[in-house]
């Protein structure tokens, strides 16, 4: 009998909460020393916030789980730990600022064929360009995703890119075929109604004067899709943000306050807490 996720309590949004506050200092980017590096204990919040849930029931917390994964070769822009742990503790405490929800202010990185997958209903994976999955990861996502779990894939662009997580998220689901939201979609709405596609450059980018990634091969398609796998309800399963750097909106919100202005605070936020509250409540 496979495990099914485990639930926490639904909670309600604060209907009116916007994005508010002061920038708040980021973490530096850590990368890794190889494709698989051990995990790095956070010994310091570097700035974050931290705070106590006011529950004492670990199922009522909400906990944001980074999935890892191997890659192909070293690069930081295809390994696992892209935008870790900024973006993990920065969204995390945005999100529990922002919504009535009990967050974790510590978050969770985890391989995919771990147990403890199934105690939570939505996943993270960042920067899978070169992202490969052995047989043993198949078969474990692909249940998570089954029995009800959330992936959220973001930060890579390009076509070669998006060739290969489609490649390998075809084996998870097979038979499955990704759709392209349309702005008209719910997620787009949830909490925050976007007017158009979020797009969100990583800050080096935006330095340089680019909108988007430049370096990451075929750009010939710039624009920023959501790419969804249904569930047989229709319900999403997976979505690949693509042409997107969500998550280093979260991590870099703190280093430039324009940055922050234009990217975190309009897109960044609004787009991660809107994900998260349809994988909670769908």
């Amino acid at each position: 009998m496979q495990k099914p996720i485990n639930q926490p309590a639904r909670v309600a949004i604060a209907a009116g909460a916007l994005l508010i506050g002061g920038v708040w200092c980021s973490v530096g980017q850590r990368l890794g020393i190889d494709s698989n590096p051990p995990l790095r204990r956070v010994m310091d919040r570097e700035g974050v916030p931290g705070w106590s849930p006011r529950t004492n029931f670990p199922d009522d917390v909400f906990t944001f789980v980074r999935l890892r994964y191997r890659s192909t070769h070293n690069h930081f822009r295809t390994h696992w730990s892209g935008d870790y742990p900024g973006a993990d503790l920065n969204f995390s405490y945005r999100l529990q600022q922002l919504t009535s929800l009990e967050v974790s202010p510590d978050g969770l990185v985890i391989d995919i064929t771990d147990e403890r997958l199934f105690d939570y209903p939505f996943t993270f994976m960042s920067s899978p360009g070169k992202m490969y999955l052995d047989e043993a990861e198949v078969q474990s996502l692909r249940r998570y995703l089954n029995n009800g779990g959330f992936l959220m894939v973001d930060d890579f662009w390009g076509r070669e890119y998006l060739e290969n997580v489609m490649a390998e998220m075809a084996r998870v689901l097979p038979g499955i075929t990704p759709v392209d939201l349309p702005l008209t979609h719910p997620i787009f709405q949830m909490v925050y109604p976007l007017e158009k596609k979020p797009q969100v450059p990583s800050i080096n980018a935006w330095r340089q004067g680019y909108d988007i990634e430049p370096w990451h091969g075929d750009m010939t398609d710039p624009d920023p899709h959501f790419l969804a796998y249904h569930d047989e309800k229709g319900n999403i399963m997976v979505l690949l943000c693509h042409n997107n750097d969500l998550a280093d909106g979260w991590e870099r919100e703190g280093e430039n306050a324009d940055y922050y202005s234009r990217f975190s605070e309009r897109w960044s936020y609004p787009m991660g807490i809107n994900i998260v509250m349809y994988a909670l409540t769908h």
